[in-house]
């Protein structure tokens, strides 16, 4: 083993992750199958390995990003042997079901097999706050964080493989759902306001501020999720489904079409037709997930 970690992998989030780790300082093996991707790290001082087996038995850690789960079998398979005793860590993307179904034969081949996602762009990662979870055996997690950490901010999400497969989905979903909500907003105050608008910078500001007050709703809520019980405080569902006429209509005046006002009133007005008015918002969660009476 003459190197900390192995990247195997070298696209745009497979370079990424190598250079954070040789950024940190790590001694770090790469291999590529298109071998004119590995030359910049080389340059930077990564050593570059023939093959994959060679990349395997550089280093305790190996990490590997490639296109699908197939590849990685691909690409590993015939150099299996050479993994056994040492901990892989998959940053493909795929379902929970590939993750749980590499996590099997890892264990099978006495690898220590840990799944892991990036929620970051190629360019952000190696920031501080560049978010990584991690789903696999601890103790393989804990052995290595020194080194994963140079990518970022590592997360343990637990023992099951799929976790950071479940949480990358469900955290794609509020992206998307945020920056549509977000430019809904811009849309809404650029086609009103004094001078004929407000820009789009001006309303981030005010915007940025505010989603610190909607982080600890959500932490309200899912406490309510959790514990099965949606008591409403200050701010019921019916007056919930007030506010949402007001800005379909703002919507309506402004020629804002999004569409997003209509989700809205569509899953709100449900429940408030179902009697459910005086309980909080975190009810709808019945709706989303289809439990509720229909």
């Amino acid at each position: 083993m003459d190197t900390e970690v192995s990247v195997v992998g070298l696209g745009a989030m497979g370079a990424a992750l190598a250079g954070a780790f040789l950024a940190a300082g790590h001694s770090t093996t790469v291999w590529n199958r298109t071998r004119d991707k590995a030359l910049p790290l080389v340059a930077r001082g990564a050593v570059e390995a023939a093959s994959p087996g060679a990349a395997v038995g550089a280093a305790p850690l190996v990490v590997v990003c490639l296109s699908t789960y197939e590849a990685v079998r691909e690409v590993l398979s015939p150099c299996a042997a050479g993994l056994a005793g040492r901990t892989l860590v998959n940053f493909t993307s795929g379902s929970p079901g590939h993750a749980r179904d590499a996590a099997d034969r890892a264990r099978e081949r006495n690898v220590h097999y840990l799944d892991a996602a990036v929620l970051m762009m190629p360019s952000g990662v190696g920031r501080p706050d560049s978010l990584q979870l991690y789903g696999g055996p601890r103790p393989a997690f804990d052995a290595h964080r020194g080194v994963l950490a140079a990518l970022g901010d590592p997360v343990h999400l637990g023992d099951d493989p799929a976790l950071p497969a479940v949480h990358d989905v469900a955290l794609l979903g509020l992206l998307w759902s945020t920056l549509t909500g977000w430019l809904h907003g811009v849309a809404l105050t650029g086609a009103d306001g004094p001078g004929g608008g407000v820009s789009a910078t001006a309303y981030t500001r005010v915007a940025g501020r505010w989603m610190r007050t909607v982080g600890r709703l959500m932490e309200e809520y899912a406490r309510q999720i959790d514990a099965g019980a949606y008591p409403a405080g200050e701010f019921p569902l019916d007056q919930h489904l007030m506010l949402m006429g007001l800005l379909e209509h703002a919507g309506e005046e402004r020629g804002v079409e999004s569409g997003l006002p209509r989700v809205f009133l569509g899953l709100a007005g449900r429940a408030v037709e179902d009697g459910h008015g005086a309980d909080g918002y975190a009810h709808l969660i019945e709706y989303v997930r289809g439990r509720a009476a229909r």
